[in-house]
């Protein structure tokens, strides 16, 4: 599949793109500091906020260690993300990748947000849900920045036809869809808003989907180096993501009657959270992708056209 590339002039910053691959990482270090708080049943370990216990630093003891660490991680990635939104506002020379800088800076304020009122209303499942859904959106907010800060992103590549039905765009769009609405049920199994089910409904679902979409890329682009990574991606997350879901069910019905939640199964839930979390990035990585490099079906052109002529 044959590409001209033609960059642009000074339109790669490369640290800038490596900022924003640093962003990603911190960010996913951020969830697992989140997970690790429910996971420990920590949430609530300290009791008020801004502040802990009334002071700037509390005692770094129990459950408050990992709600306390949370805390301070939200903050630097915070402090970090203005830079990148104010970087992106004096270098980039895109206007929509400069509000999306924007944008990015505006959900982890609104998370923070979210996170002290989890703490000021006692742990309500409808505000510790929200809390956990905006942290996967900043999540991939950041994963979405490293690939448009990227050379390859900045590349003219010629774009590709898709004759399938249906089309690869549409599929990513409804592939990454169901599974950040997944992410949103396994928030609430967590939170114990409702059993198992809806979750386990859901990741039959997210699993179908990922397995058709990458059907299609299999199919329609064999040869394309890009879906080829895509179809490899999408299919790493997702059996990894069931193996850790079914270890993290066993392990709490394996310790259920434990007082407290034990090393093995906190271990099994955190990776099962941040994988998740992986997940969707990944299916909004193919969304995008698909997104810049195919061009809507001839047919779906040709069709209409003719129907005009017709009338």
């Amino acid at each position: 599949m044959p590409r001209e590339i033609i960059m642009g002039p000074n339109s790669y910053n490369r640290a800038l793109h490596r900022y924003a691959i640093l962003m990603s990482v911190l960010t996913g270090g951020l969830l697992t500091a989140g997970a690790l708080v429910t996971s420990n049943d920590a949430g609530l370990s300290i009791p008020d906020w801004p502040l802990a216990y009334g002071s700037m630093v509390p005692p770094f003891v129990g459950g408050i260690r990992y709600e306390f660490s949370h805390r301070v991680f939200a903050g630097i990635v915070t402090t970090l993300t203005v830079i990148l939104a104010a970087w992106l506002w004096r270098s980039e020379p895109r206007r929509w990748v400069r509000n999306f800088g924007w944008l990015a800076l505006a959900t982890v304020v609104i998370q923070a947000v979210i996170g002290g009122l989890t703490v000021i209303f006692r742990q309500p499942v409808a505000v510790s849900v929200a809390h956990a859904t905006v942290a996967q959106v900043f999540f991939c907010c950041m994963i979405g920045l490293a690939l448009f800060t990227s050379r390859w992103w900045q590349q003219d590549l010629a774009p590709v036809d898709d004759t399938g039905s249906p089309q690869v765009r549409t599929l990513s769009i409804l592939c990454a869809a169901a599974t950040f609405f997944q992410l949103i049920l396994g928030a609430a199994f967590r939170h114990k808003g409702f059993g198992i089910a809806p979750h386990l409904v859901g990741a039959a679902v997210v699993t179908a989907l990922v397995f058709w979409i990458a059907g299609a890329l299999r199919n329609r682009f064999p040869s394309s180096p890009v879906f080829v990574r895509c179809r490899v991606l999408l299919h790493g997350l997702i059996g990894t993501q069931l193996l850790l879901g079914g270890a993290a069910w066993w392990s709490r019905l394996a310790y259920r009657d434990f007082p407290q939640p034990m090393p093995v199964m906190v271990m099994f839930t955190v990776a099962h959270v941040v994988v998740g979390a992986m997940t969707l990035a990944g299916t909004v990585v193919v969304a995008l992708v698909s997104h810049h490099l195919l061009h809507e079906s001839r047919r779906a052109v040709v069709a209409p056209s003719r129907a005009q002529e017709a009338m």
